[in-house]
């Protein structure tokens, strides 16, 4: 099955994180041909690779879950996507970094590595 990964045309890095072996970079201004309204993607690199192997997403929610929250927030692997929730918070881009980075540490066994912002 093939695991849709976000199109990104352009985007602006927003921030950028050092965890272990792993770089992450917050997207923002993504223009995408995808139909996902993206706000932002943290996309994850292992070092020495070239392709992002984790994707944390922040997506207008669609109006049957915009009750939940006005954004949701979706992780996409190599090995399929799914969406973790919805809220108000993940619009605003330290909301968004702050989840999207813990979700990620916990989804790649990350949890004793110091986060360092590199930008």
């Amino acid at each position: 099955m093939e695991v849709h990964r976000p199109k990104i045309r352009s985007a602006i890095p927003r921030r950028r994180y050092r965890v272990g072996q792993f770089t992450m970079v917050v997207l923002g201004e993504v223009d995408s041909p995808d139909a996902t309204d993206y706000r932002y993607i943290l996309a994850t690199v292992v070092e020495g690779g070239s392709e992002p192997g984790l994707y944390i997403t922040s997506e207008r929610a669609p109006a049957e879950r915009r009750a939940e929250g006005s954004h949701i927030m979706r992780v996409i692997m190599r090995d399929g996507a799914q969406v973790i929730g919805a809220s108000d918070r993940w619009a605003e881009l330290g909301s968004f970094t702050e989840d999207a980075l813990s979700a990620a540490v916990r989804i790649l066994n990350l949890g004793d590595e110091q986060i360092r912002q590199l930008m």
